[in-house]
C-alpha cells in the first residue's frame, strides 16, 4: 500500500495508495526530505490541542510535490537525475505521490483531477527544464495497475 519508486539508492518517489491506512501517525518521508508526507489515523474523541507553527528558517533547494488523484487515472513515468527513463506507475483515485527526485511525466488515461501541493513561490518556467519524455508504448509498469 506504501510504496518507494527508487533508482541508485535515492528515493524518486513515494507512493500511498488510496486503501492505505496508518494506525496513529505514519510518516512516509525521511527526516531529510523538504516535504513531509504523513498519514493519520484517530479515533473519535482523540484531540489534536490548538497550535501554531513556530517561524524555523529552512533551506530548500529543491522542488518536492505532493499529488493527490481526487478522481481518475494517469501513468506517472519516472527518469533519473540525467533525464533518462526508468519506470511507470498508475495512479488512480484516492492514491497520493509525492515526487521527490528525479524527472516525472505524466499520461491522463482518463479524465483526471488532481490537487498539488509543493515549495512555493511557483517560479513559472524558472521552476524546471521540459525534455522530451518516452512514447505511451515505451512504458515500463514495475507494479499492476491498481484499477484492473
Amino acid at each position: 500500500m506504501v510504496e518507494r519508486v527508487m533508482h541508485a539508492n535515492r528515493i524518486l518517489a513515494i507512493i500511498v495508495r488510496a486503501g492505505h491506512e496508518a494506525e496513529g501517525i505514519e510518516f512516509f518521508t525521511p527526516d531529510s526530505f523538504s516535504q513531509q508526507l504523513a498519514a493519520m489515523r484517530r479515533p473519535a474523541g482523540h484531540v489534536i490541542e490548538p497550535h501554531v507553527h513556530n517561524p524555523v528558517p529552512r533551506e530548500v533547494h529543491l522542488t518536492q510535490e505532493v499529488l493527490f488523484v481526487k478522481r481518475g487515472r494517469m501513468r506517472v513515468d519516472f527518469y533519473d537525475d540525467e533525464r533518462v527513463y526508468r519506470e511507470s506507475r498508475i495512479l488512480a483515485t484516492g492514491d497520493v505521490i509525492l515526487l521527490a527526485e528525479g524527472g516525472h511525466g505524466f499520461h491522463m488515461l482518463e479524465e483526471t483531477v488532481l490537487i498539488e501541493v509543493k515549495q512555493g513561490p511557483y517560479a513559472g518556467e524558472e521552476d524546471k527544464t521540459r525534455y522530451a519524455g518516452i512514447a505511451p508504448n515505451e512504458a515500463i509498469l514495475r507494479d499492476p495497475d491498481p484499477c484492473s
